[in-house]
């Protein structure tokens, strides 16, 4: 009698193992899809080589302030449905691609003038 006692009890321990395992398992998963949409949601924008060489070459300074109303334009834009937008925040302008978190070029009230912008699907005034 007391070896099906320790059959039953081993049945039942492992019935409680493989649920403790299956709902491991489902948090592992679900916990993977969260870290995974934060990253994608607060991914900071990115600056391409040719960007960073216009903003240094138009003494183009950014401050954090500027860089957070950067990225809220991209998310604004892939809400959308934009690809690659214009950003027009004060006297500067920023082509980015929407889809890469990436500004590809910037300029500035200067560069602007009599200034033609082709390969975008959208503009965003900040």
């Amino acid at each position: 009698m007391y070896s099906i006692k320790a059959n039953q009890l081993s049945i039942a321990q492992n019935r409680n193992q493989n649920t403790n395992i299956n709902r491991l398992k489902n948090q592992n998963s679900n916990f993977e899809a969260l870290l995974k949409n934060e990253i994608q949601n607060n991914q900071k924008i990115k600056f391409s080589k040719h960007a960073m060489d216009r903003l240094k070459e138009r003494n183009i300074k950014l401050s954090d302030v500027e860089i957070n109303k950067l990225n809220n334009a991209v998310n604004k834009a892939a809400k959308k449905g934009i690809k690659e937008t214009l950003i027009i925040m004060d006297n500067k302008a920023f082509i980015t691609s929407v889809k890469n978190k990436t500004v590809i070029t910037a300029a500035t009230e200067k560069q602007l003038k009599e200034n033609v912008f082709t390969n975008i699907d959208g503009a965003i005034f900040v």
